[in-house]
């Protein structure tokens, strides 16, 4: 969530497996060009890159076609190249100027951009221990499909419009496919055993995002609430600059590898920070616990020491004693007096509470030493449970020492775009770093458009799939506006008004002041954007967890719209939709689209309908299906005025189609509650 990206990305070629003649010109071609690639069926497909002004390109195709253009004063240039039907596997020549690439394994299909937060980042192998897809170990082992190709755009956020981004096509495998989207996944399978044709995946998410973060500065600046923010950015440019090149200094840690092992004994050059004799007197002080997002370390990924020196009762000395520290965002490595007692190295523990034994040969006297060592990879970062989850005690007693307050702290390291810059700890670098007016992060307006969709553009795409919402359930109401100007910002810059599907979101416990009904009902409204589909998630949701592990059912729906809505197929592909009532007595008569067969199910007792008359006070109502109607009342309401359906944070779909589909949630009233 933190700071800034820029890819440094003038390089000699960027494709795997080119066959390249001898040149001493730069030429870059964006990733999304390379090896395995799928290019979309029927359709002139855009080529670009940037070499020196008036080389000559050309491209030839195995399938029979080819294109030419020359490179502008300006260094970049763009061709395009008209595909067949599905088919494949091709070969494409790009010649520029006397270079020579070669693309193997093209193959020609149907090309869906799933873009979104978490719930679309989360992959078909899941965040274990938590965060768990169901059925992920045999899909996986299933999931041999070479026609199937993914593209997964690295996370990345940038104060200006990106060329490029480091990625490569990869072909469907069970080595390939646990890293992958699992709404992806499904909903490209799904695509795949209906069409029998090839089907490429491009996934750019990143789980904790708004959606504001997914649009250019063209679109928000004329937006009210974001124009400060993006006359911040425009400003900031000088300063973010000197950032960035301050940063690409520091000693770089690759973390691409994409084991689940990949962050464990990560070596910093940061090892005297856990010794007992280190001098931690110059370090900096943080009120424990807390995000540090909420401190002047401000928005930050990346490697964190924490110190604190503690006496204990000399009737401690020579005991077992336990540390607790709550739950640490994301990982640690917890240290007494110079000796590792416990760690949590896998992504997925965030939430974990930290319980250490700590032996009592660690325990030789009345002074301890703790040093943690916190990396964070995305979002909130540090030790951010409550204060009395902060204690040290003897095993089997509950008389303990409160570890809340001051601790010294250094960031020795900072996570970008996959990669650690390293501060080191002997000149305390990361103080005197250049001073930023505005700490952009993904969270900022505009910067993973800039960074993860711009690079994207125009490669051709048959439409997109999106999930996300849950971070905008803080204010509903801007949602409903600027998600349908996402969708057009996307459309207009592509050139094309792609189908567009989304997923509403799941129910969840927000809490009390937060009113995620409502985010669903701006993105029901959003339906009423030509050629957009919502899937419906109220019945497979857990809502003490953000993260439904049904990944299956949400993909295959969100395909249901494609396959109906673009290939002409034959398919149920939405559960029904409120469209009007009628009061009649003391009876509302409600009326639906995609209502043949209505099915209403009992949950816990209740219905979720909630009827309500002139006073605005709801209650449980009974319901009654006539025909595809719903027919809402209750005997103590004569002049019913409005209903209600799930319309909480946490209820669940107990309406439904024959088709076995939900009922979105909604409302008859527009009443500010």
């Amino acid at each position: 969530m933190k700071l800034i990206i820029l890819f440094f990305s003038v390089i000699t070629i960027m494709v795997s497996n080119n066959t390249i003649s001898k040149s001493n010109i730069k030429i870059e071609i964006p990733s999304i060009f390379s090896d395995n690639m799928v290019l979309q069926q029927n359709s002139d497909c855009s080529f670009w890159g940037k070499a020196e002004p008036n080389l000559q390109i050309n491209i030839e195709a195995s399938w029979g076609e080819n294109s030419n253009t020359t490179v502008k004063d300006d260094g970049r240039w763009l061709t395009k190249l008209k595909t067949p039907t599905a088919g494949g596997p091709f070969e494409i020549n790009l010649q520029v100027g006397d270079s020579l690439i070669i693309y193997k394994n093209v193959l020609i299909g149907e090309v869906w951009l799933c873009s979104g937060q978490s719930n679309m980042e989360m992959p078909l192998q899941g965040w274990p221990p938590n965060d768990l897809i169901l059925n992920s170990e045999v899909e996986i082992t299933k999931a041999d499909y070479p026609e199937i190709r993914f593209f997964t755009v690295p996370r990345a956020y940038s104060n200006e419009k990106e060329f490029n981004i480091n990625g490569k096509w990869e072909e469907c495998s069970p080595l390939t496919a646990p890293g992958f989207s699992a709404t992806a996944y499904f909903f490209g399978k799904k695509l795949y055993e209906e069409l029998k044709i090839p089907i490429g995946l491009i996934h750019s998410s990143w789980g904790g995002t708004p959606v504001e973060s997914w649009m250019s500065d063209k679109y928000l600046e004329n937006v009210d609430e974001y124009k400060t923010v993006i006359n911040e950015i425009k400003n900031s440019s000088v300063e973010i600059q000197k950032y960035k090149e301050w940063l690409y200094t520091h000693p770089v840690i690759d973390i691409k590898n994409p084991s689940e092992d990949r962050w464990e004994n990560l070596d910093f050059n940061d090892q005297k920070c856990l010794s007992i004799d280190f001098d931690d007197s110059q370090w900096k002080e943080m009120n424990l616990p807390t995000l540090w997002e909420n401190t002047e370390v401000g928005n930050f990924d990346g490697v964190i020491w924490f110190r604190k020196n503690i006496a204990i009762p000399t009737s401690w000395e020579n005991k077992d004693l336990v540390i607790e520290l709550g739950p640490i965002d994301d990982m640690d490595r917890t240290y007494i007096n110079g000796i590792l007692i416990g760690a949590h190295e896998r992504e997925g523990f965030w939430n974990t509470n930290r319980i250490y034994q700590i032996p009592k040969e660690v325990v030789k006297s009345n002074k301890v030493i703790i040093a943690i060592r916190v990396v964070d990879n995305q979002g909130g970062g540090g030790l951010f449970g409550a204060k009395e989850q902060l204690k040290i005690y003897p095993a089997g007693n509950n008389d303990s020492i409160s570890l809340s307050g001051n601790w010294k702290y250094l960031p020795v390291a900072e996570y970008i775009g996959q990669k650690f810059f390293t501060f080191g700890i002997e000149n305390r670098e990361y103080y005197s770093k250049p001073a930023l007016k505005i700490n952009l992060s993904a969270n900022t307006p505009t910067t993973l458009y800039n960074s993860m969709i711009n690079p994207l553009i125009p490669y051709s795409i048959k439409g997109a799939i999106w999930y996300q919402g849950e971070s905008n359930t803080g204010n509903p109401e801007l949602y409903s506006i600027i998600f349908p100007l996402m969708i057009k910002n996307w459309r207009d810059d592509w050139k094309n008004d792609f189908s567009f599907y989304y997923a509403q979101i799941a129910p969840y416990n927000y809490g009390d002041s937060t009113h995620s009904e409502r985010l669903r009902e701006s993105q029901f409204k959003t339906l009423s954007v030509p050629n957009t589909g919502m899937v419906v998630t109220l019945d497979i949701s857990n809502p003490n967890n953000i993260h439904p592990a049904n990944k299956t059912e949400v993909g295959e729906r969100l395909a249901s719209w494609a396959l109906a809505k673009d290939y002409s197929r034959d398919v149920p592909f939405s559960g029904p939709l409120y469209k009007s009532m009628k009061v009649d007595g003391d009876k509302i008569i409600l009326s639906f689209d995609y209502s043949d067969g209505l099915i209403l199910k009992e949950l816990n007792g209740g219905n979720n309908f909630m009827i309500a008359g002139d006073d605005k006070n709801f209650i449980k109502a009974l319901v009654e299906i006539e025909e595809n109607n719903l027919i809402v009342f209750n005997p103590e309401i004569k002049n019913p005025v409005a209903v209600r359906y799930a319309w909480s944070n946490i209820s669940e779909g107990t309406l439904f189609n024959e088709a076995g589909l939900p009922a979105s949630s909604f409302r008859t009233d527009n009443w500010n509650d």
